[in-house]
């Protein structure tokens, strides 16, 4: 199989927040450098936040440069600053595993506790630490297409619901990449080895531009898709970093199939 072509690539800095679509990504050992490097805390329930739990966050753009962040709501709220470190570190739960993270301190989270409705805490997590799965996520343009075609939706199915790193064109129909477990894969200048596929919850039914509920996504893939052993249907496959580099995407927008 020829190198896959790059359509999208992106990534969410604060964990449950708006899949940004980006020029390019650069890959390191543990993913995408800065892919959910910060996430929200209930201090109190000592909890990072999920997504599925509150999908308001999904409509909240963040954006972190040379260590500066801001955030953007919906309503055109926002707050620009290099969220401060504090000396406290809190071991929370990420679904059902400790994750040791440090609280920040700086107006984002006040900012993004009056959005939610709930007092939450700004933190910085170590690589991976609040990632569910590989660092590397892949979902084919043509898998994508069959989903839009299976559930009879008017337009191409964003794939930002899916939040994956890239979503890649090889040239195969849809469903080829359930074969790819081990095979290697050069994306710009990063080598990546396929692992798994990803299993899909509830998430993908969120709509990633307004945090609205209401697509039937999910039920459509589990009429179809093959499941993992928790019973999710799977839809795109993980990704190790075998080989750092850059990729770069052809325009850093949403990708729209014709």
């Amino acid at each position: 199989m020829p190198d896959p072509v790059v359509l999208r690539a992106g990534f969410s800095p604060i964990k449950g927040t708006r899949h940004l679509s980006l020029e390019q990504v650069t890959l390191d050992q543990y993913g995408a450098a800065g892919d959910r490097r910060l996430c929200l805390v209930d201090v109190t329930a000592r909890r990072v936040l999920r997504t599925v739990q509150h999908p308001a966050l999904t409509a909240v753009d963040a954006r972190e440069h040379d260590g500066v962040l801001s955030v953007t709501l919906p309503d055109g709220r926002g707050t620009v600053g290099a969220p401060a470190p504090t000396a406290e570190r809190l071991v929370c739960d990420y679904w059902g595993r400790p994750a040791e993270l440090t609280l920040l301190g700086g107006p984002h989270g006040a900012l993004l506790s009056d959005y939610l409705g709930k007092p939450v805490t700004l933190a910085s997590a170590p690589p991976r630490a609040v990632v569910y799965g590989a660092g590397v996520s892949l979902v084919t343009r043509s898998s994508l297409d069959d989903l839009a075609a299976r559930a009879g939706t008017a337009t191409a199915v964003d794939p930002a619901r899916f939040r994956a790193t890239f979503v890649i064109d090889t040239g195969d129909g849809p469903g080829t990449e359930d074969e790819w477990a081990g095979r290697e894969l050069r994306l710009g200048t990063a080598l990546v080895r396929v692992g798994g596929g990803i299993g899909r919850c509830a998430v993908i039914d969120i709509d990633p531009s307004t945090g609205e509920r209401g697509s039937r996504l999910l039920r459509t893939l589990a009429a179809y898709r093959p499941r993992n052993p928790a019973g999710e249907p799977c839809f795109g496959v993980y990704a190790d970093v075998i080989g750092p580099g850059v990729v770069i995407a052809p325009s850093g927008h949403p990708l729209r199939s014709p």
